[in-house]
């Protein structure tokens, strides 16, 4: 994947130390290490930080464009985890895909691992690409 075209993150990202590491056509990767902030009262990460990464990295496969100049920005429309394991390591990674669809609505797929491979949840979500930019 391509990294020149690599975006900071957005406020919300940056509070959860969740930064893009990958981004080309069709397919994007976000990383976070685990940190106390994620972790919920079992001392797992919460499951909406295994959401947020699986629903921005397959939104952004989907925005790709090429052009800096050109940025595509979507809505989600609908999301589907599931939750399969906890992580062994700690370093989370997102890796969505665009897996079809049109100009404005697409469909995507995403999986969550940690550095060590565990499979941690899979996600299926489509989206709109918002008008207007």
């Amino acid at each position: 994947m391509k990294t020149s075209l690599l975006e900071g993150p957005s406020a919300a990202l940056a509070h959860l130390g969740i930064e893009m590491t990958g981004w080309d056509r069709d397919v994007a990767r976000f990383e976070a290490t685990i940190s106390p902030e994620h972790l919920n009262r079992s001392g797992l990460p919460h499951g909406g930080v295994y959401a947020t990464m699986l629903d921005t990295a397959m939104g952004y496969a989907g925005a790709y464009t090429g052009d800096p100049e050109d940025r595509r920005m979507t809505l989600t429309l609908s999301l589907s985890i599931n939750y399969l394991s906890r992580p062994k390591g700690t370093r989370l990674i997102a890796v969505g895909r665009r897996m079809g669809g049109g100009a404005k609505t697409f469909f995507t797929e995403g999986h969550l691992t940690d550095e060590t491979g565990e499979l941690i949840a899979t996600a299926q979500a489509t989206f709109r690409v918002r008008s207007g930019g």
